[in-house]
């Protein structure tokens, strides 16, 4: 596996990442994975799925999103990062990074996400038919009772949802939307417009279903709550084929499961291409890679 880091510019923030490619140059396509809330390229499914999916030969780009980490800095002191994230920036750094894989010759990458970038990888793939799979590694149900639910559950806002809620709409009606604010639950720090951006603009992965048609792979670990992460409903609400694999004795984040979520993904992909008719020479542009 050869590994590029690289960088892609947007309107605003680029998205820094990594491109591997198979030792003798990509056979199989191209995938494109989509990383968790407020993680990064570097960690979990994007980091420990590549070198698997390479000596398949597949190309695999890992990339930020705008919305990576929770907070950080890049070249000044100007903070960046999940704090402030918005859908339509991510649902933008998801196809951007997709032209990038395009103009290297791979149109229509096979779509792996994890979690939240299950939940826009979901959205991603309706906005591009002619993908050719989806691996959905323990995407989230979304929509807009999301963050109300998870809080419920001591996520999130936990049991101040109500005062950071109005917190949250008093802030960026005054026009500080940018504000930080503490969560107590998880993500732990929220701009306000991010706050109420989860309230109303995160992908349902439920209500879209019914728009995938392509082959999906839906994963799950065993430790992980069913109605958070609902693979079953999924399956049954999608247009297209859809498997579902429950990985025991795994958390959220696969800790000490990689290698067995990494066979399932990789096995399963190699049987899709063979039994879809799937060819890598499909995704290719015509005169490139």
């Amino acid at each position: 596996m050869r590994t590029e880091l690289i960088t892609i510019p947007t309107d605003t923030t680029p998205l820094d990442g990594a491109y591997h490619q198979p030792d003798g140059g990509a056979t199989a396509g191209a995938v494109l994975f989509f990383h968790g809330n407020t993680m990064n390229f570097y960690v979990g499914a994007p980091r420990f799925l590549p070198p698997v999916l390479t000596r398949l030969g597949y190309a695999c780009l890992a990339f930020n999103r705008r919305g990576h980490d929770i907070l950080g800095i890049r070249n000044s002191r100007a903070a960046e990062g999940a704090a402030y994230q918005l859908t339509h920036e991510a649902i933008a750094d998801n196809r951007i990074a997709a032209e990038w894989l395009a103009a290297r010759g791979y149109p229509h990458p096979v779509v792996i996400g994890h979690s939240n970038g299950g939940m826009l990888g979901v959205r991603h793939v309706v906005d591009h038919p002619r993908t050719p799979a989806l691996v959905l590694l323990s995407a989230g149900r979304g929509g807009a009772t999301s963050v109300e639910r998870g809080s419920a559950s001591g996520l999130l806002a936990g049991d101040r949802f109500e005062e950071i809620s109005a917190q949250a709409r008093a802030l960026v009606k005054a026009g500080r939307g940018r504000e930080l604010l503490l969560m107590p639950g998880w993500w732990y720090v929220i701009s306000a417009e991010s706050f109420l951006d989860r309230l109303t603009e995160v992908p349902d992965t439920i209500a879209l279903a019914p728009r995938i048609t392509c082959p999906v792979l839906c994963i799950r670990g065993d430790q992980e709550a069913r109605d958070r992460y609902p693979a079953e409903e999924f399956q049954s609400r999608v247009a297209g084929p859809c498997e579902v694999e429950i990985v025991s004795n795994c958390d959220h984040f696969y800790v000490g499961r990689e290698d067995v979520v990494a066979a399932i993904v990789s096995s399963w992909l190699a049987r899709v291409t063979s039994s879809y008719g799937y060819h890598p020479d499909q995704t290719r542009s015509a005169g490139l890679g």
